[in-house]
């Protein structure tokens, strides 16, 4: 990169870091605007022609207001994965018919076995969600992999969870 180009992206960085960050706190809250803010400088970093920009303070807060949207559809997404608690739905209680107990006695070893036999890391993401409730970001850290491989993998464990029941 060019020393006139790095100058220019500091400078940038400099006059529109705090109404960045301002809006991207408003929009996805403190924990999440750093991340966005990095990112959002990671994109224009990458744009090829920065420099011709016409209004680079407006290009900066389109890419930010995009990377909200990315965060929403994603946290969307994520929770329809997530509704693994509704699989089997509530037990029965003692009092319901036999039929009803054996049969979600059944499904619950069919979801058993289906966990049983998800590769290993896909089952350790899968578990670390379901049962220590751990967000899609505290399982990628605490692992060492991407959000992005934690979701896949959740994606895989909740299909054949569902495949398993079906």
């Amino acid at each position: 990169m060019s020393e006139k180009k790095t100058r220019f992206i500091r400078d940038l960085f400099e006059r529109n870091r705090r109404a960045l960050t301002a809006y991207l706190t408003r929009r996805v809250g403190a924990e999440d605007a750093s991340d966005l803010l990095q990112e959002t400088f990671v994109r224009a970093l990458r744009h090829e022609r920065l420099d011709d920009v016409a209004d680079p303070p407006a290009f900066l807060q389109q890419i930010a207001a995009n990377l909200t949207r990315d965060l929403a559809r994603r946290r969307r997404t994520e929770h329809k994965y997530l509704a693994f608690d509704q699989l089997l739905g509530e037990r029965p209680s003692s009092e319901a018919r036999q039929d009803e107990i054996v049969d979600y006695e059944r499904r619950a070893r069919r979801l058993r076995e289906a966990i049983e036999a998800l590769p290993p890391r896909c089952r350790e993401v899968f578990e670390l969600c379901a049962f220590e409730d751990l967000s899609f970001r505290e399982i990628a850290l605490r692992l060492g992999v991407t959000e992005r491989m934690v979701r896949q993998h959740m994606s895989i464990a909740m299909q054949r969870c569902w495949v398993a029941l079906g």
